[in-house]
Formats: structure tokens, sequence, C-alpha cells
């Protein structure tokens, strides 16, 4: 397969911050472009990071991240649940590069993800846009849990409709 998922370093952020220019590009993900792409994918909440790498370069990028007040994912599951949205650790930041598609490279990814979160004794959920179908499908497949859709308020002037997801139990 030629693809491994590791620990991202400081030294992967400029290649990370390039495949994120190109599923931009090509995809709208993210949504609106960082002023500080570097920054955006070390949110203040960040647990851990991983990084996919094929055939030696940058595939893929996921992030762990403790839940936050605009994290719409761990107040569903804590309403489903009657947990504190607290017992989460919310997936983000998640991409593959176009040119690494089609090898389960975010599937791999995602499991990396899961798997941290359960060692930390934390539930994964993640928000997704409602327009990114093609995300939607990807946990979907790997058996995570619709859990709702909101609007959500991005700025003074966009709203957008986020479908919030939980792993399976």
């Amino acid at each position: 397969m030629n693809t491994s998922v590791r620990h991202r370093t400081q030294q992967d952020l400029t290649p990370c911050v390039r495949a994120l220019a190109e599923v931009h590009a090509l995809d709208g993900y993210p949504l609106n472009w960082p002023d500080h792409p570097e920054a955006w994918l070390t949110p203040p909440s960040l647990l851990d990071a991983w990084v996919a790498e094929r055939h030696g370069h940058i595939a893929g990028h996921i992030v762990l991240s403790r839940s936050g007040p605009g994290d719409a994912g761990p107040a569903l599951w804590s309403a489903r649940t009657g947990a504190s949205p607290d017992a989460t650790a919310v997936i983000n930041r998640l991409f593959v590069a176009p040119t690494a598609r089609g090898h389960r490279i975010g599937a791999a990814l995602m499991a990396r993800a899961t798997t941290e979160a359960r060692s930390r004794g934390l539930h994964p959920v993640l928000d997704v846009l409602a327009s990114d179908t093609a995300a939607a499908a990807l946990y979907e497949r790997l058996g995570w849990h619709h859990l709702g859709t909101v609007t959500q308020q991005w700025t003074p002037t966009q709203t957008v409709d986020v479908h919030c997801y939980a792993a399976a139990p």
C-alpha cells in the first residue's frame, strides 16, 4: 500500500498547507480559506494530529480536539446519551490530497483518531458540512451514526448546515 499514518510534526505543516490548498481548490474545503492555514490546522483545543504519507509525500491529515463551544456534535451526543460533552473528542481538519484518493487514506486516518479518542476515554464525534456528501458517505461507510443536522452561524453573514456524527459505541 505504501501508505503510513504517523504523528504530525512541525515540519509537516508546510506540506499539509499545500495539500489543503489543493483540496480547497478542488472541493471547497475548508469552505472559508483561513487567513493562517498552519494555525487553522493546529486549533487551540488540539489533543493530537496525524498525517498520512504515501510514497514519501503528505497524502492526508486529521486532528483530534477537545470539544468547544461551536461544536454541535458533542452537544447532540450529550443530549442523546446523557453524558457530558466533555466526554467527547472532536475529529476535524480531515482531508486527503486529490492525487492520493482511492487508497483508503481517509479511513486509515479516521481509524487512528478514533482509536486515540477511545484510549483517552473519550467518545469521538464530528461535524461536517451538509454539502460535503463525499465526507458524509465515508463516515457512514465506517459505521458512524448520524446524530442530526443543525444550522450554524459561521460569520455575521454566513449560515451553514452541518451533519453531526458519532462513532459507533
